[in-house]
């Protein structure tokens, strides 16, 4: 039996993957105050209200023993889950961590395919080279030659790369890496300093991203620059990050618990 609120929101969706919090559930004997969370039913069973997402669960109280509080502490210092604007932003961080996370796996395999070709590289040098050598000694009698030539610019390319170069590259790789798999961290246990972090190193990858479009404009490189762009404002915006919208000191926002146990409940019908 459910008394479901209507439409969906962040709380419903958290709540399905994490559970409700419904403390009344897990209390042996309620008490007249807490009628605003908890309601007990003639039929010996008991609904209960999650305090994340307003869903009342219809429950069997557990029985009286170890593990199994007597009653609910007063309301207003019963422990209390996030919600509302505050939750969709922790929900936010997480997906931003997320996209961290995939960042530094790319830059981890991007790091090793470029060690490997380091390692590799006088041997598939010395086969280019090779292989150039006989196509450029076979007279084109297949009608051909403009594949010859795209493999024959693939192999001259191949031979032109320098060691110093894979070697900066890979360097590059792997502080990439190292830096977005912080980001990550930081970000999915919500630091403030990973914010910031987060802010720096994407206003760093800005003038690369940009340099890659002028270069050559392709979905891909226009997704990521708008993703990256979002990210930074709303970091910045919703984290009072830099001192913008007065800093640290105005981020945290109190939820107006007293508002929401004041919404009609079925407690009221009894």
């Amino acid at each position: 039996m459910r008394f479901v609120p209507r439409g969906w929101h962040t709380e419903t969706w958290v709540c399905s993957m994490r559970g409700h919090v419904a403390p009344a559930a897990k209390v042996a004997h309620l008490k007249p105050e807490d009628r605003r969370i908890a309601v007990e039913l003639d039929e010996g069973d008991r609904l209960v209200r999650c305090l994340r997402c307003d869903v009342w669960l219809e429950v069997t109280p557990p029985a009286p023993g170890p593990g199994v509080a007597e009653g609910l502490p007063p309301l207003d210092v019963l422990p209390k889950p996030r919600r509302g604007k505050v939750l969709q932003e922790a929900v936010l961080l997480r997906l931003i961590a997320i996209n961290r996370g995939l960042h530094s796996l790319a830059f981890g395999l991007l790091a090793i395919a470029l060690g490997v070709l380091e390692l590799k590289l006088p041997g598939l040098q010395s086969g280019a080279r090779s292989l150039d050598e006989r196509l450029s000694s076979t007279v084109d009698q297949t009608g051909q030659q403009a594949s010859r030539d795209r493999i024959s610019d693939g192999l001259h390319r191949v031979i032109g790369l320098h060691r110093s170069a894979i070697t900066v590259l890979f360097v590059t790789a792997v502080a990439y890496c190292l830096v977005e798999g912080v980001e990550a961290y930081g970000l999915w246990r919500e630091r403030r300093w990973a914010e910031y972090l987060t802010a720096v190193a994407t206003v760093g990858l800005l003038p690369f991203e940009v340099h890659e479009l002028v270069d050559r404009v392709t979905v891909f490189r226009v997704g990521a620059l708008v993703v990256n762009v979002a990210i930074l404002v709303w970091l910045v915006r919703s984290k009072h990050l830099f001192g913008v919208r007065g800093g640290a000191k105005t981020l945290h926002q109190a939820t107006d618990w007293a508002a929401i146990l004041a919404a009609p409940t079925p407690a009221a019908h009894q």
